[in-house]
């Protein structure tokens, strides 16, 4: 009677690690399939040592703590993620991948249609960006929009009001860390977002004051 309340002990336990690996097939987000994932480890060991299957005990002795190492990365991943959704735009984290360069005054950084191989960060100085009629100085960013823009040019044309030190990394560095560093991947959308909302307030300003002149022109006139 006990060998027999052992052997089906051990095939329940068997039968309920295989379902917790169907189960991991249908899930669609990796923390609940890395938990899963995790349960069936368990399972299988039991399975393993309960019926003496020596080679399912070793490799899920093995798989165990690599899901559970894999789970703490990803909650440390959203962690970054949402820090970074939530945090300030600051980039100064970025300089050991950039290179340092020195821009006199009245110089042209870059003009509107230019490729886009670069992405600055102002260290020093300020920069007028003509077309929007904005000045930006130390800790901004420039040069982001164009680089990931479709058509990869300048979108406006920045010019240097004084003396600038600005950290420079090109395009392809800023797209593998993109994908590297969420940190860096929601800091340029918020970034861009926040670039384009400006401009749009700034046009959207500029016809309501040209709308208001021409207005009081109308009314005024004989």
């Amino acid at each position: 009677m006990q060998t027999s309340i052992d052997v089906n002990w051990i095939e329940l336990t068997g039968y309920a690690a295989s379902a917790l690996v169907f189960f991991t097939f249908y899930m669609k987000t990796m923390i609940p399939l890395r938990v899963v994932g995790i349960v069936s480890n368990v399972a299988f060991m039991a399975y393993g040592i309960g019926g003496r299957i020596y080679p399912v005990l070793i490799l899920h002795a093995i798989l165990l703590p690599l899901n559970c190492i894999r789970l703490v990365q990803m909650q440390a991943l959203i962690r970054k993620v949402r820090d970074a959704a939530q945090g300030e735009l600051s980039m100064e984290w970025l300089m050991p991948f950039m290179h340092r360069r020195h821009a006199a005054k009245g110089e042209t950084l870059f003009s509107r249609g230019d490729p886009a191989i670069e992405l600055y960060l102002i260290l020093s100085g300020s920069i007028r960006l003509v077309d929007i009629a904005v000045c930006v100085g130390p800790g901004s960013v420039i040069g982001e929009i164009g680089i990931f823009a479709p058509t990869a040019q300048r979108m406006d044309t920045a010019l240097c009001e004084t003396d600038v030190d600005v950290g420079v990394i090109r395009n392809d560095k800023v797209l593998q860390l993109y994908h590297q560093n969420p940190k860096l991947g929601f800091y340029l959308i918020r970034l861009v977002i926040q670039r384009l909302l400006e401009n749009y307030v700034k046009l959207r300003d500029a016809r309501g004051a040209t709308t208001s002149i021409t207005a009081r022109n109308v009314s005024t006139s004989p």
